[in-house]
Formats: structure tokens, sequence, C-alpha cells
């Protein structure tokens, strides 16, 4: 273990712990690869003659990687460490993502950022993996409120920066992933990631980690987080930006705006989690999360001006802050480190899934039932997750 979590008579605050600063480091880095690029899509669409389902191939690109490496990357995790995983990875995404800078042609950039997706396929849950083996208990659960606080940081810090950068022209905002390579120099040097033990055979190593992984309290959280990121991108980012904008003819400052608006509420909550979750069972703060993603989607098509949508978001955002962090401390809780690094791998798949399904699935209930039947079967999708989690997630996961 190392020393700061060791020395129990007085360790170090949490947030002065370099380890954190580090994986918060690395979490920026995850939402930068897509966040800071995207303001800059009409001006690379003009430059290179794209339309809009081409330059859509950018990010397409990027995440693909992650749906097959990732759970590879986390066996890998497990069984030659943590860091041997984590430093390549942050190579591979700053070496091949600012040579995005230089690239002169289409199909250049998207086999760039092809590579650069390969780097990126293993961050988010491997930093997410060191945070559970560094702390437990409620320790564990407010490191992850603050990580999620971090990432809601970056959605909101990156748009910004990227747009700023794009008005200098179309290829600057991917200068921004060189950013990766110091960061991987720094955690190569300091970071103090416990090593796991990865003696069984690696048969014995699968079956063990395929049968926790099967557990009904695994599969209802894994099922949670699928359609947690159904529902975000979804609702959220696929068709509120069309609503506000068909509704009230909302310009694109105004909708990114309140979208933007649900970063503030997130990190409000998820840095407060480790006292709430003192307070409350873990699957109680996972089902009111729901809760609140419900009573979101019924009130945006309630709302009587563009300016009041901001409540149901920052309900929304609230969700968020609960939700996402809540489940990766429990998911932790049930794998040891020695297969946590395909777990949380595992879980990240489950996640692009949930993104992939969502905006096919709302665009489903949009045909069917119009604008408010997105809104409806968003309610309906939370419901049934809060039952799930009700219902499912029992024994061992409330109080610490």
């Amino acid at each position: 273990m190392p020393p700061q979590t060791a020395a129990r008579p007085a360790p170090r605050p949490l947030l002065r712990q370099r380890n954190l600063h580090l994986l918060f480091c690395v979490t920026l880095t995850v939402v930068m690869g897509v966040s800071s690029i995207a303001p800059a899509f009409p001006d690379i669409m003009d430059a290179l003659d794209l339309s809009a389902t081409q330059v859509a191939w950018l990010v397409t690109a990027f995440t693909l990687p992650g749906v097959f490496l990732a759970p590879v990357l986390g066996i890998l995790a497990d069984r030659h460490g943590r860091k041997r995983v984590l430093v390549p990875s942050l190579l591979a995404f700053g070496v091949f993502g600012s040579l995005c800078a230089l690239a002169d042609s289409f199909a250049l950039l998207v086999g760039l950022r092809f590579l650069q997706g390969v780097g990126a396929a293993a961050l988010g849950a491997l930093n997410v993996t060191i945070l559970s083996d560094l702390y437990a208990g409620n320790e564990r659960i407010t490191a992850m409120g603050y990580n999620a606080g971090v990432l809601s940081f970056g959605t909101t810090l990156f748009p910004l920066l990227g747009g700023g950068l794009a008005t200098l022209g179309w290829h600057w905002p991917f200068v921004l992933p060189v950013l990766a390579l110091p960061l991987a120099l720094a955690v190569l040097l300091w970071l103090d990631a416990p090593q796991p033990r990865g003696g069984a055979e690696f048969m014995d190593y699968m079956r063990q980690a395929v049968r926790r992984a099967v557990e009904p309290r695994a599969l209802a959280l894994f099922a949670s987080t699928c359609m947690t990121f159904m529902i975000l991108y979804g609702m959220l980012v696929s068709f509120l930006p069309v609503y506000l904008a068909q509704r009230f003819g909302a310009e694109a400052w105004a909708i990114g705006t309140i979208i933007a608006s649900a970063s503030l509420t997130t990190a409000l909550l998820a840095a407060r989690l480790g006292a709430l979750a003192r307070a409350v069972p873990l699957r109680l703060l996972l089902a009111l999360a729901f809760g609140l993603y419900a009573l979101s989607a019924v009130l945006v098509p309630l709302m009587p001006g563009l300016w009041w949508v901001l409540l149901p978001v920052l309900a929304f955002g609230a969700a968020q802050g609960l939700n996402i962090p809540t489940v990766q401390a429990m998911l932790a809780d049930l794998a040891p480190m020695e297969q946590r690094g395909a777990f949380m791998a595992l879980n990240g798949t489950v996640l692009r899934l949930g993104q992939t399904l969502g905006p096919v699935v709302m665009g489903g209930a949009f045909v069917a039932w119009g604008m408010d039947g997105v809104f409806w079967a968003t309610a309906a999708l939370a419901l049934v997750a809060a039952a799930l989690v009700l219902a499912a997630v029992r024994g061992g996961m409330g109080h610490h």
C-alpha cells in the first residue's frame, strides 16, 4: 500500500494527496478527447468540404477502439500492473492526438483519431480502478465523488478552451492532447499504484472474473450504467438541443449554456457524496438518482420558457453527481483488486453501449410519439432502472 494510506495516525487529507491529483489529470485527459474538438466541427467541415455525417466520424473513430479494447486492456492491467497499461495509453493518446493538428486530409485525420482512441480506450476505466485500489469504504466513495466533479469541470472547460483555440484555426484544438505526454512521465515517476497479485492461472482468473460479473448485483449495476448513458446521450445530448431550438428558437450559445449548467449540480453533489453516503445507503442514493432523471424528463416539456428549462437540467445534473461515482464505488466493492481492472473495463464497455443505444432508442420514441415521447420514454427508462436497483442491489452495499 502507498505511504499515504498506510500512515493511519495522521493521514494526509484526501484532496492533498499526490496520487489523487495525478488521477484527476488522467480524468481530464479522458474528457478532452471529444469535448475539446467538437466546437471546431463547423470549421473542419468548411475547410475539408465535409458533411455533418462525415465529421461525426471524428467522434466515432475515437470511441470505437474502446468498445473492444477496454476489456482486453483491463485484463492486462490486472495481470501485469496498472501503470504498465496506463503510461503507454497516455503516450499513444498524446502522440497521435497532437499529430491530428498536422493532418492535411480527412482520411489521415480519421486514422489518427482511431489511433488516439486506442490510447484513450483504457484511460477512463483504469483511473477509476486505481482509485478503487488506493481507497476503501467511505474514503473510496468520497474520492469517486471528487473524480466525478473533476469530470464535470472538464466537460465544461474543454468546449470553451477548444472553441477559443478554434478561432485561431481548425487545427489548434488538436494541440491540446500534447499535455498527455508530460502527464505520462509524471504518472511513471510519481503515481503509487498498488500492484495486483497476478498469481492465478489465466483461465482461473477469467473464470473467477466471469463468475463475479454475472452475479445479480453486478449485472444490475452494469445495466444501470447502460441505462444512465442511454438517458444522457438519448435525451440530454441528442434531443434536448433540437427541442430547445424548435420550441423556443434557442440559439447555439443558449443551448450550450443550458446543457453545461448540468455540470454545476453534478460537481456540487459529487463532491458531497462521501458525506451523503455516511447518512444514506448507497442503493437508495442510486435509486434517488434515477428518480431525479425521471423528474427532469417529465418537467422539461412543462417549462413555460427557455430559461425555465435550467431547473430540470440542474436536476439532471444532480442525478449524474449521485449516480456515476456511486455505481463505480459499488462495482469496486464487488471485485477484488486482482480482477478489478477487468470489472471496471467491462463497465466502460457497457457505458459505450449505452451511448450508442440512447440516440437510437429515443429516436424510435420520437418517430412513434413525437418529442414528448422522448421525454416520457426517458422517464419510463429511469423508473425501470430505479426499480432494478432497489430489487437487485442488496447485501453489504449500504454503509461502510
